[in-house]
């Protein structure tokens, strides 16, 4: 009996710290695209971030509203609409305010952190 409560008890503890965990990196991804988005409406340019692209585990994407790639780990100059259609339909979900999508891309579920800059582009992260 005593061994079981232990057990509960460390698969508790270890929700708990991953719940934690989750809501901090959420939060930090919707952080990061936030700042990307007041800068350019601040007038720097999408390809200034294009180091956010190679940002590990969230990469950052930055993309024209029909679809072109602009900051990307590996399609930049490619349609997102093109290659990946399901993945763009929710991206282009994007709001001023931002908003989070889900999607699955290669058969594992994503969500991702879009907000649109006032110049239309979308601006993304995930997990």
């Amino acid at each position: 009996m005593k061994r079981v409560a232990i057990i509960s008890l460390t698969l508790i503890i270890g929700l708990c710290l991953a719940t934690g965990a989750f809501a901090a990196d959420k939060a930090a991804i919707k952080k990061q695209v936030d700042d990307i988005v007041v800068a350019i409406d601040g007038g720097k340019m999408a390809e200034d971030f294009t180091s956010a692209a190679q940002n590990k585990p969230s990469y950052v994407f930055i993309m024209e509203e029909g679809g072109m790639l602009l900051v990307h780990p590996s399609l930049v100059g490619k349609s997102l609409k093109e290659k990946a259609g399901p993945v763009y339909t929710e991206c282009a979900k994007a709001t001023a305010e931002g908003v989070w999508v889900g999607y699955v891309w290669k058969e594992k579920p994503k969500n991702t952190y879009v907000r649109k800059t006032t110049s239309g582009l979308i601006v993304g992260s995930g997990y």
